[in-house]
């Protein structure tokens, strides 16, 4: 055991994805050193591209990497809905701006390894972040008299700190250890690929997060790196049982899924060489996130469905609100916690919940796709504005919970 005091110990961070690294450079802010255990063999993301509403600018801001992020992202004019049948505009909203007044920052659309390489970038040039690769924490101790958390990873290997934040991922070994509750599969499978622009149909290169809403399925593309790049997601109801996971996927049993959507739509699932398909799940909220001197963050406090697009801009903002914590009650962890937990267990169960609604919305079929095609009609930016402000006037100065 050491005999180190804690506060002179470095905060471990389990998970060296997007909600880790933001993690890291948030302690950083506050004064702290931190260690990163990342299971790969390196630093890296996988995946394709993410929507980034304005309080994931808000976040990168507070963090100190608005302008990295900024300048790899694509930024939209509009949001739009079609029905993927007869091409009805569902709903438009614009993102210029109008947008940007309203919210203080705009709607981009980006890469993954684009906003993660920003993030490392960030936490590498503080010179208060080690990395640790091939390193899986398989298990926490912690020392109830010294509040010293142990790491403990796949070879046995003891690490020390004086607090612990859990941002492994959907799958999280430390929410396992703390809340062990099953995973809600949710039977909707996600295909993904990016193609380059010279192969995307003219037709279809819209300066726009763009959505095709079918009967129990949907597509989603808009540009990336410059407009050079478009991304493509497919989802559908699967019909066979799923497990939750990634795994090499078919043309085929893509297009089997798309029959009765028209044309224009249907060019999309002509165009990838290559798809990984994503069994999809997300779990119940839950209250306490909270574990001694251990906490949770991002997927691995609140793993949701990707209909509301805020999977990465919520581990952002549990970042960003983790360090405000910290900053109010002094680096007092107890309290920084509490705070932090009592600031972010609503709002990201709001986004679980209303990914679930957003998914039913979006595969609507027989008359709920007529009644889903009206719910926007004749509606004003303004009021569009108005329905998204709980989301997208998020910002660092009003991330804690008001008591």
């Amino acid at each position: 055991m050491t005999t180190e005091k804690p506060s002179n110990l470095p905060v471990l961070v389990a998970g060296g994805g997007i909600g880790g690294l933001a993690a890291a450079l948030a302690l950083v802010r506050q004064g702290f050193q931190v260690m990163v255990f990342e299971q790969a063999p390196e630093i890296g993301e996988i995946g394709a591209g993410i929507q980034l509403g304005p309080n994931a600018f808000h976040a990168f801001d507070a963090l100190g990497i608005g302008e990295k992020t900024r300048n790899r992202a694509v930024y939209t004019d509009y949001m739009v809905m079609h029905d993927a049948i007869d091409e009805y505009q569902v709903g438009k909203i614009e993102t210029g701006e109008m947008f940007r007044q309203r919210f203080g920052n705009p709607y981009a659309v980006i890469h993954r390894v684009d906003i993660h390489q920003s993030l490392l970038e960030g936490a590498v040039e503080t010179g208060r972040v080690q990395f640790f690769t091939n390193t899986r924490i398989e298990k926490v101790e912690q020392d109830e008299a010294t509040h010293i958390v142990t790491a403990i990873d796949q070879n046995g290997k003891r690490w020390t700190g004086q607090a612990l934040i859990g941002a492994d991922g959907g799958k999280s070994v430390v929410r396992k250890q703390y809340v062990n509750d099953l995973p809600r599969v949710t039977g909707h499978v996600v295909y993904r690929a990016v193609v380059e622009k010279s192969e995307f149909p003219e037709d279809l290169r819209w300066n726009a997060a763009s959505l095709w809403a079918g009967p129990k399925c949907h597509l989603v593309h808009y540009p990336l790196r410059g407009g050079e790049q478009y991304n493509i997601v497919v989802t559908f109801h699967s019909r066979q049982q799923e497990e939750w996971g990634v795994t090499d996927g078919s043309k085929a049993e893509v297009e089997s899924y798309f029959q009765d959507i028209c044309p224009k739509a249907r060019q999309l699932i002509e165009l990838p060489k290559t798809w990984r398909r994503w069994a999809t799940a997300d779990r119940e909220p839950i209250g306490t996130w909270v574990f001694g001197r251990a906490t949770i963050l991002g997927d691995a406090a609140h793993p949701t469905t990707q209909y509301m697009a805020q999977g990465a801009c919520m581990a952002l903002e549990d970042a960003v609100t983790l360090g405000e914590a910290l900053r109010v009650h002094n680096n007092d962890w107890d309290k920084a916690l509490e705070l932090y937990q009592r600031s972010r267990v609503a709002r990201t169960a709001r986004i679980v919940l209303s990914g679930r609604e957003m998914g039913r919305l979006y595969h609507a079929a027989g008359v709920e796709r007529l009644v889903r095609n009206q719910l926007w009609k004749g509606r004003s930016q303004e009021r569009f504005y108005d329905a998204m402000e709980w989301l997208y006037g998020w910002n660092v100065n009003n991330c804690l919970a008001q008591d």
